[in-house]
């Protein structure tokens, strides 16, 4: 039976990773799969997707006017289609998760959607906030802070190294700008009332 799965985490917990695994695993099994990536984060190329330790494939990209369920249609109308892959699933939009829905409620395709929870103020995206609402299996991965304990917020750094407390919600970045943190960390460097 197909679902959604929201495989979910703060930066550096090897999101990309365990997508790319799970690809590999179909794809050794002689399956077909379709992996799809935000075109708005292209810091390792177009249509790519890459994890932080060398491993990496070729996806499509998707925008805010991406239609996965004619793109799954078109894919399944020229043979088959076992999973659906989908990084930086944060960036998508709540009518896009609703997509998701139709392509494992109607076209029988199980997805697996990775992506951040929330931002670097502790506020979820719109595209993770539906997903955990409608996902039927939510999955954390884990890493951790600086401190040993789980890490499940992420702290952007200014063009300073400062802790930002204000900006846009999105900006595309590694390493150099976040960095993942316990809750009581986070809240002594951006929850500073």
């Amino acid at each position: 039976m197909a679902q959604l799965y929201f495989y979910y985490s703060a930066m550096n917990a090897g999101k990309s990773t365990a997508l790319l695994q799970s690809a590999y695993n179909y794809q050794e099994r002689g399956m077909q799969v379709a992996l799809f990536t935000a075109a708005i984060d292209d810091r390792f190329g177009v249509g790519k997707i890459s994890s932080r330790i060398g491993l990496s494939m070729d996806a499509q990209i998707f925008d805010a006017d991406f239609n996965f369920v004619s793109h799954c249609k078109a894919l399944l109308a020229q043979g088959t289609l076992d999973c659906v892959l989908i990084d930086e699933a944060q960036f998508l939009s709540k009518a896009q998760v609703r997509q998701l829905t139709d392509i494992v409620d109607e076209l029988k395709v199980p997805v697996l959607a990775f992506g951040l929870r929330t931002d670097f103020l502790g506020e979820t995206f719109s595209g993770s906030q539906a997903l955990l609402a409608w996902a039927d299996k939510l999955i954390e991965l884990k890493t951790v802070c600086h401190c040993g304990r789980k890490a499940n917020f992420v702290v952007r750094l200014d063009e300073q190294g400062q802790p930002a407390t204000a900006g846009s919600q999105v900006q595309i970045g590694g390493n150099n700008q976040y960095v993942s943190m316990c809750r009581a960390h986070f809240k002594a460097l951006v929850w500073r009332d």
